[in-house]
């Protein structure tokens, strides 16, 4: 497999800023296509939480024009001159644009920024103008999510940028096809390009309005998503395609799964510097140092039987399951079992969450807030790790949960599915438990089905260290990702 240009687009990756699991993505992943020898240059915006002195980033080239909203403008190009990573990192200052309190939501109203189409046409032309400026020719120019679905059509529909990129191919990646940049009509007059592109069932218009998705699952050369079955759901019903199902059904051939990794250099118990005390599959006798550290932190009383602590690290939403977790609350808490929750989102759960603690002080503590150092505590200290989403395009706490021993309670779907194989305690086999419906009552059987089997000390050593042992390194993923690479430029 020859080595590739590759451009990599995405609005946030760690360690610069992020808000859900696309930046673990667009930190891990092109660092591991740089491991494997290809030269890989990630693009984002500057925004002003990104710290420029912590990081060192610079000043690289100054003023360069785009049209935006029929506007002539101009953008900045930073980078980090000295390589900190693997690959290259290049950054778009434009003020007008990023330099704001959030990246997508205004703290004033709680509602998306109202000019985020502006932002992100911005933002995606301006990715193309660095690219001429640093007068590179990627092979492959890989798209995440709806913030760079335009970044195809651009490419397609402007002879400049057609004639440039006539080399490269696009690869558009879908984190969460719930998220959709969708917008009024009137933006498409935004784009500059023939308005004749603006057609009913065609590229750009959705139900009368535009889905920068849309674009990008229309117009990229190769379409992926973060696991196999949610590659599948997502062509198979409004449920799980969120009305994108039939140009993902139409675009079959073309729709990859490629289950995302995890980065083992900050995701091991062995090495972690974040946890009470290190352990491995060979010498377990720090989990229970954690555990106890856990319950210390969140005044959770010590018990003399050694009951099941278990954790959940998520945002509080219905689709993460916490409204089947509602209905059968009380009855998981009447069994012998600690928990602890971190995490934040609709107020609703918020509340009831806060009441649950108030019901049972000893058996539940919950932290409304985001805390790394907590999430890893979490991850080493507890027995057991819930995640009974209603639909999971990959999932990654469930694999950090598998490296720390701590046995996932899932349900399946999406990226669930692919990893998570139920328990059978009589064969030996499986790495966590599973539930197939959405609902109350098998989220309850499957939790004290486990509590049960937790009491027989050796199956349960056994389920953990099979867990502990499986590999869902990056440089895996990564070979899939280069053989999708490798199909979009024999298009």
């Amino acid at each position: 497999m020859s080595s590739l240009q590759i451009a990599y687009i995405s609005p946030e990756a760690v360690p610069y800023v992020k808000t859900g699991g696309l930046a673990d993505v667009a930190g891990a992943l092109p660092d591991a296509l740089s491991r494997m020898g290809n030269t890989v240059k990630v693009f984002l915006p500057l925004y002003s939480s990104i710290s420029k002195t912590k990081y060192g980033i610079e000043s690289l080239k100054s003023g360069i024009p785009i049209t935006a909203a029929s506007r002539n403008e101009s953008f900045d190009l930073y980078h980090v001159p000295e390589k900190t990573a693997d690959c290259e990192y290049y950054f778009i200052k434009m003020d007008k644009y990023f330099d704001r309190e959030d990246l997508y939501v205004s703290p004033e109203t709680g509602k998306d920024y109202e000019d985020n189409d502006e932002r992100f046409i911005a933002f995606s032309k301006a990715v193309l103008e660095s690219i001429i400026a640093l007068e590179w020719q990627p092979d492959i120019i890989h798209c995440n999510d709806w913030q760079s679905g335009l970044i195809p059509a651009f490419i397609k529909y402007h002879a400049d940028n057609h004639n440039y990129f006539k080399n490269s191919r696009t690869v558009f990646t879908i984190h969460n096809i719930a998220y959709q940049g969708l917008f009024p009509a009137k933006t498409f007059l935004k784009l500059d390009l023939d308005q004749k592109l603006f057609s009913p069932t065609g590229a750009f218009e959705y139900y009368s309005k535009i889905s920068f998705l849309k674009v990008g699952l229309s117009l990229a050369d190769v379409l992926t998503t973060v696991s196999e079955r949610y590659a599948e759901e997502i062509q198979s019903s409004e449920e799980y395609g969120c009305g994108m199902e039939g140009i993902l059904h139409q675009r079959t051939n073309d729709l990859y799964g490629v289950l995302n990794g995890i980065d083992y250099n900050i995701w091991d118990p062995s090495t972690d510097k974040l946890i009470k005390a290190n352990y491995k599959p060979e010498k377990l006798d720090g989990k229970k140092k954690n555990k106890n550290a856990l319950r210390k932190i969140n005044k959770l009383p010590m018990v003399r039987r050694d009951v099941p602590l278990i954790g959940i690290i998520s945002r509080l939403a219905d689709q993460k399951g916490f409204d089947i977790f509602a209905e059968s609350a009380d009855d998981i808490f009447k069994h012998d079992i600690q928990m602890v929750i971190l995490g934040s989102g609709d107020e609703k759960y918020e509340k009831m969450l806060a009441k649950l603690a108030a019901k049972y002080p000893k058996k539940l503590a919950v932290n409304v807030k985001f805390d790394n150092e907590l999430a890893h505590l979490i991850e080493a200290g507890s027995d057991m790790f819930l995640m009974p989403s209603r639909y999971e395009p990959c999932g990654l706490n469930q694999l950090y949960s598998l490296k720390y021993g701590t046995v996932p309670i899932v349900r399946e779907t999406g990226g669930l599915a692919d990893t998570i194989t139920n328990c059978n305690p009589v064969k030996g086999t499986g790495n966590g438990f599973v539930f197939k419906e959405y609902e109350s009552n098998e989220l309850l059987n499957t939790i004290k089905f486990a509590v049960e089997i937790y009491k027989s000390k050796n199956i349960w050593t056994d389920i953990m260290k099979r867990g502990m042992a499986e590999d869902f390194s990056w440089d895996s993923s990564a070979i899939k990702y280069m053989q999708v690479y490798e199909k979009a430029l024999k298009k």
